[in-house]
């Protein structure tokens, strides 16, 4: 059964900290879907992906190509499951059912601690998760290094 990570952004960018968490998550294995709520989007972080440094290079492609099955790192605006993905990683928004926390290893939800209307997506995630009896935590970054805020475990607080 996994859990549900939220991940509050406030001294980073999505950009600079997603290829952060992409790495330790193929560093343990994992296959990864990015999720975001529309194509331009997510088309823009394929291409920062691409732009990183050579010797940081992530293996990633875009949903709908012919190696879909292939990729380590899959970037799709669908909200439909992709087999074979251990992790899933929210951004923008992105839609999250209780039913994926529990299936995949880890679900990280990505959000912009600058954004009134993120931080409050944010929330309102959290609480339907929770509710739902998932395990999840918050992270901040506000320190200037992560530290978890808050852990709420499936059945208990």
């Amino acid at each position: 059964m996994g859990a549900a990570y939220f991940y509050h952004l406030t001294r980073r960018s999505l950009e600079e900290t997603l290829p952060v968490l992409l790495d330790k998550a193929l560093g343990a294995g994992w296959r990864i879907v990015v999720r975001g709520v529309d194509l331009p989007r997510i088309t823009r972080l394929d291409e920062r992906l691409w732009l990183g440094a050579e010797d940081q290079f992530l293996p990633h492609g875009l949903v709908g190509g012919p190696h879909d099955a292939l990729q380590p790192v899959l970037l799709s605006h669908e909200t439909k499951p992709v087999p074979g993905t251990s992790c899933l990683m929210a951004v923008d928004g992105a839609e999250v059912t209780a039913e994926e926390v529990t299936a995949l290893e880890r679900v990280c939800i990505l959000f912009d601690g600058t954004n009134p209307d993120a931080v409050a997506r944010a929330r309102v995630q959290w609480k339907s998760l929770t509710d739902a009896g998932c395990s999840a935590q918050y992270w901040s970054e506000e320190s200037g290094r992560w530290e978890k805020k808050a852990e709420k475990t499936a059945g208990g607080d």
